[in-house]
């Protein structure tokens, strides 16, 4: 801590002792600078940058399409795909798209997402629960946050 200083004689220590005077905050009265190695410093902040990047979980949304006469075998696979999902840690959407006079059953379509989320439901919970938009029913599920995910 040097307290304020001229701009000359600041330059003018940074230059003896080899290194450079940076302007920290320049918006305070009088402006704030550090007299450090700039080239130092702008590694580690790159470091500091790549490291935060690297911890960064990246959750993606997948999504599994179906139709309300999905047979039960075939709604199996597609639950199996969700629990793979969910266990690398994505976010599952489930569509479910009627066509033609299919929208005037919207409950079998219910019932394939309840009987998907009950399958994963050690897995995965609802995050949007089931709902119809126009000629689709769409839910969200969201991967459980586990105890030894946290400790990590």
């Amino acid at each position: 801590m040097l307290g304020v200083l001229n701009t000359d004689e600041a330059r003018r220590m940074a230059r003896g002792l080899d290194l450079d005077l940076v302007e920290v905050n320049p918006k305070a009265s009088p402006p704030v600078c550090k007299i450090m190695d700039f080239g130092k410093f702008k590694y580690e902040e790159k470091k500091k940058q790549a490291e935060t990047r690297k911890r960064q979980t990246q959750i993606a949304l997948k999504e599994i399409k179906l139709r309300p006469k999905t047979d039960d075998h075939d709604l199996d696979f597609k639950t199996k795909h969700v629990r793979r999902f969910l266990e690398e840690g994505n976010k599952v959407k489930i569509t479910v798209r009627f066509r033609g006079r299919e929208i005037t059953h919207p409950e079998t379509a219910q019932r394939q997402i309840d009987a998907i989320v009950e399958a994963v439901e050690d897995l995965g919970m609802i995050e949007t629960s089931a709902r119809l938009e126009g000629r689709t029913m769409t839910a969200i599920l969201a991967p459980r946050v586990r105890a030894t995910n946290t400790a990590k």
